[in-house]
């Protein structure tokens, strides 16, 4: 996952606290742990290491497991890259 996460919409669509599965809203913030989901003026934080999220953006929509996304904004590029050369070489 190599794109900027903040201005997307995320829905849990599984997690190992089941009382976050279903938590939907526009990416506000992020942190290495958590991301802050915002929805009808409500705004909700989700560990992401124990969550699974999808993704929406231009009509696409794509699934994410948290571990993959678990460290800080600015680490993307680099941590990131090994999950996306480990997808393309699973395919």
């Amino acid at each position: 996952m190599l794109h900027e996460l903040i201005g997307l919409y995320a829905k849990v669509i599984d997690c190992k606290d089941g009382s976050q599965i279903g938590i939907e809203g526009r990416v506000i913030n992020e942190t290495k742990n958590l991301l802050y989901l915002r929805h009808d003026s409500k705004t909700r934080k989700v560990v992401k290491k124990i969550s699974k999220f999808r993704f929406s953006h231009d009509g696409d929509s794509f699934v994410v497991d948290g571990v993959e996304i678990n460290f800080r904004p600015y680490e993307r590029t680099e941590k990131a890259l090994k999950f996306y050369k480990r997808r393309k070489l699973n395919k």
